[in-house]
């Protein structure tokens, strides 16, 4: 999972435990799908995913280093003049003036919905099958070892390796609703934070309606559902190896044996090329194959490639509807939108990805 020079997963596991040592409801969807503002219907916003209710159960209580890639003129976007969907529908031919604009998350649509109060918890590790933690301001960090916990509705500051961390055979946990930040200077890994919600184990997460903030590697994980989250403002920093941390919005280290499905995100990663920008959307072969990765209508910008798809020998990968915006850089990425895709890969699908200008992107093939 982890992509740092100077420590493994392992050394997190390790330097966790040393540490000292979470209700429910959700409501109908906060967001709505405006159109696209200035533009006529060819922006096709998709309306976010419905809001699930959430019961409390009884008796529940409240890195490998990878060098920055050189320029690769095969992954730069081009322009289709009149470039139709699948469906027969024009391609977006105009420019979005935001992703909440367009109907992508924003910090309008993510976050919590009720008042919170705080809870100084510092790290907790969760040990209650069940758990549903709601309306809590939390200043500190979850370390899950249950099955089927919710955090709902909630804020989470923290100055650990995460946010919100679920263990090896664990599995059910859910974070909804809530905005998972951190405070920049002082997290663990020389003054840096790492991951807002990580999944260490082999079953899903679902992650949904989140407002996510500085986390370097915000959400990672080799499988889960990833949805209507707003994940932004990532803040580099140099690592224990002396390093500048490698950033993605979102990143799997491949060797998954679930599902990964990331839909209807805002993903936004403005880290500089020479500040440790990595992906927005990370899909690396860092432990194992790359495969079962669904893609789809996203906004996405930032990262040396906006997208890392899976390099050689990864399969169903879909990448489908993305809108890969301008706004850091004129391909999305400093280098380009996309690298290391496995055009010939079986179940590999890449369809109507547009730029927010309205350019057509074809991804160029594995280097």
């Amino acid at each position: 999972m982890s992509r740092h020079i100077s420590r493994s997963p392992l050394a997190v596991l390790l330097l966790a435990t040393l540490l000292a040592a979470l209700g429910a409801c959700s409501g109908a969807d906060r967001s709505a799908s405006p159109a696209c503002a200035g533009a006529p219907a060819t922006c096709s916003a998709r309306g976010a995913s419905a809001s699930p209710e959430t019961a409390a159960p009884a008796g529940a209580t409240a890195a490998t280093d990878r060098p920055s890639p050189a320029p690769s003129p095969t992954a730069e976007p081009t322009v289709t003049a009149g470039a139709r969907t699948a469906s027969g529908t024009p391609a977006a031919t105009t420019h979005c003036s935001s992703p909440g604009a367009c109907g992508f998350p924003d910090a309008t649509t993510t976050g919590p919905r009720i008042p919170l109060k705080p809870h100084h918890t510092g790290y907790l590790a969760v040990r209650t099958n069940g758990l549903v933690i709601r309306g809590w301001d939390i200043t500190g960090a979850l370390d899950i070892y249950a099955d089927d916990v919710t955090v709902i509705d909630s804020r989470i500051t923290s100055d650990s390796w995460w946010g919100v961390n679920l263990r090896p055979g664990f599995s059910g946990l859910r974070v909804l609703h809530s905005t998972v930040t951190a405070v920049p200077g002082k997290g663990p890994d020389n003054g840096g934070v790492d991951y807002a919600v990580s999944n260490m184990g082999g079953s899903s997460v679902e992650v949904g309606w989140c407002d996510v903030s500085v986390f370097g590697d915000a959400l990672s994980m080799g499988q889960g559902d990833l949805h209507d989250n707003y994940v932004h403002d990532i803040v580099p920093f140099v690592n224990l190896g002396g390093e500048w941390q490698h950033t993605n919005t979102v990143i799997s280290g491949g060797g998954n044996t679930g599902q990964l499905i990331i839909r209807h995100n805002t993903l936004l990663n403005p880290t500089g090329l020479k500040q440790g920008a990595s992906g927005s959307i990370g899909l690396f072969a860092d432990t194992g194959v790359v495969r079962n990765v669904t893609v789809d209508h996203n906004w996405v910008a930032g990262g040396a490639y906006a997208l890392y798809g899976g390099d050689k020998g990864a399969t169903g990968i879909k990448v489908t509807d993305n809108v890969f915006s301008t706004q850091y850089h004129p391909a999305s990425g400093g280098y380009g939108v996309v690298a290391h895709w496995n055009a010939g890969g079986a179940g590999n699908v890449w369809r109507n990805n547009r730029m927010s200008d309205g350019r057509t992107v074809r991804p160029g093939p594995v280097t």
